[in-house]
């Protein structure tokens, strides 16, 4: 709590104007801009997909649908986020954020178990991969839409201080790197070894679970009220250096 003289209050009501409003249209920028990317590159694999019966692509292309239809709960909430706050909701409409990288979670998770059952029966009933040339220029097609979609996200997240963008950019690397282990299943065929094609699909949904939880920790830790300690040690500091303030007991951060 502050103690002593101030006129803080002074400019108190543009808090919600102009900073809210910049932020939400750089969300909703990225936002745009990655869902095209994602459905480009999932549309192209798509097509890929239907004349390969590639199992390890048929899951890296559920997964960047998964990540592209991630999108639509995060443009809902920078939809939100610039309305004013009422006497129902005293703080504004901000954590609808949070409730939107808890749908994107889920529907990561979706994506990752419908791919992963895919890749199991295929190990017990193997199917030829035809096309294996345009297998491969799918895969590289992958890296690169997703390395450009993550760069976008983690720029412009960081920018706008958003945990659920940040996250989606990241993941949005991983579906990068999983690409290119379509490879794996490629080079297994060629050796002789159809079954490593389901494989590749099988590990690459289990690789996917395990790095996903970084992000899921990030959004559930912020969705029950987390904050960085750095953020009340500058608002103190801040608070200190104000003319009329003489004491600042405790701060708390929301």
């Amino acid at each position: 709590m502050f103690k002593g003289r101030s006129s803080l209050e002074h400019g108190y009501s543009h808090a919600f104007t102009d900073p809210s409003i910049i932020t939400t249209q750089r969300g909703i920028w990225a936002v745009k801009w990655s869902f095209i990317g994602l459905m480009i590159t999932a549309l192209f694999q798509v097509a890929i997909l239907a004349v390969s019966g590639s199992v390890a692509l048929l899951a890296d292309t559920i997964h960047n649908f998964g990540n592209a239809s991630a999108v639509i709960p995060l443009w809902i909430a920078y939809r939100l986020a610039p309305l004013r706050p009422n006497k129902n909701f005293p703080y504004g409409y901000g954590r609808v954020e949070d409730l939107a990288g808890v749908a994107i979670l889920f529907i990561i998770v979706s994506g990752v178990i419908a791919a992963a059952y895919e890749s199991i029966r295929r190990i017990l009933d193997p199917q030829p991969v035809s096309y294996l040339g345009a297998v491969i220029t799918a895969s590289i097609i992958g890296f690169v839409g997703n390395e450009l979609v993550a760069r976008l996200r983690i720029r412009v997240g960081k920018e706008i201080h958003s945990p659920a963008l940040i996250a989606g950019g990241y993941h949005a690397r991983l579906d990068g790197i999983t690409s290119l282990a379509i490879l794996g299943g490629v080079a297994g065929i060629r050796l002789g070894y159809p079954i490593a094609d389901p494989i590749i699909g099988l590990l690459i949904m289990l690789f996917i679970l395990h790095i996903l939880w970084s992000s899921a920790k990030t959004v559930i830790l912020r969705l029950v009220g987390r904050v960085a300690p750095e953020i009340a040690e500058q608002i103190e500091h801040a608070a200190l250096h104000v003319q009329g303030i003489e004491e600042v007991s405790h701060v708390r951060v929301r």
